[in-house]
C-alpha cells in the first residue's frame, strides 16, 4: 500500500467517525432520556427526589456512583433486605436495564441533570457539634461532601436531611451493611454505630445540610 493511499484511507475513516459520533452520542442521550421516565415516578422529573415515594435526590450524581447502585441492585446485592422498603422498590425497576449499556445511559443522564439542592426538614440538629463528627466521615465522603470514588464513598453534598437519616439509620439496624458482598456498606455500617443515638445522626446531618450552600 502506497504512502498516498494509506493517507487517503485515513482521512476517510476519520471524516466516517466525526460524522458518525455525535450521532451516536445523541442516540445515547436520548436512550438515557427515555430510560429515565421510569425513573421519574419515584425520583421525580428533575430527579429532585420524592419522600413520599421514598426516593432521594438523584440529580447530579456522579456517573461512576449511579452506575455501581443500579448495577447492585440489579444483582440483588443491594435492595433485598425485607425492611428496606425504598430498596425493594428499586431492585425490580432495576430489572428493567436489561444490559450495561442501559446503565450507563441512563446514568450518564441522571449525572448531566443540574444537581438537587434540597431544603431542610429535619429540626433539632447541631450543626457546629455535628462538625466535628462529620470528620470521620470526610475520609471517605469529602470534606465538602463532594464524594470520593477512591473510597467508593458518593457525594452527601445535594443529599435529602431524610433520606440521610432513614439510611443512617438503616445502616445501624442492619437493614443494609449486612450483605458481605457489599463489603462498601458493611463498612458504612461500623461508620454509623459511631453515632450512639438520634441526636448524634441529627447533629452530622445538620452539618451535611450546610455543604448545600
Amino acid at each position: 500500500m502506497t504512502r498516498k493511499l494509506a493517507a487517503t484511507i485515513a482521512m476517510l475513516a476519520c471524516t466516517v467517525l466525526s460524522l458518525t459520533a455525535p450521532a451516536a452520542h445523541a442516540e445515547d442521550d436520548a436512550r438515557g432520556e427515555r430510560l429515565f421516565d421510569l425513573c421519574k415516578q419515584c425520583h421525580g422529573p428533575a430527579g429532585e427526589g420524592m419522600a413520599l415515594s421514598l426516593a432521594p435526590a438523584i440529580a447530579g450524581l456522579d456517573l461512576w456512583y449511579v452506575e455501581m447502585q443500579l448495577t447492585k441492585f440489579k444483582q440483588g446485592v443491594r435492595g433485598l433486605h425485607a425492611d428496606d422498603l425504598g430498596g425493594l422498590r428499586m431492585y425490580p425497576m432495576s430489572q428493567w436495564l436489561e444490559n450495561e449499556e442501559d446503565i450507563n445511559a441512563v446514568s450518564t443522564y441522571v449525572a448531566s441533570l443540574p444537581k438537587a439542592s434540597p431544603h431542610s426538614t429535619i429540626e433539632g440538629g447541631d450543626a457546629k457539634a455535628g462538625a466535628a463528627a462529620y470528620t470521620l466521615c470526610a475520609t471517605c465522603h469529602g470534606v465538602k461532601g463532594e464524594g470520593n470514588q477512591v473510597m467508593n464513598g458518593p457525594p452527601l453534598a445535594g443529599m435529602n436531611d431524610w433520606y440521610l437519616m432513614t439510611t443512617l439509620q438503616k445502616f445501624k439496624d442492619g437493614v443494609r451493611g449486612g450483605n458481605s458482598a457489599n463489603p462498601t456498606e458493611m463498612m458504612m455500617r461500623g461508620m454509623a454505630m459511631s453515632l450512639t443515638d438520634e441526636q448524634a445522626m441529627k447533629n452530622v446531618i445538620a452539618h451535611i445540610m450546610t455543604l448545600n450552600k
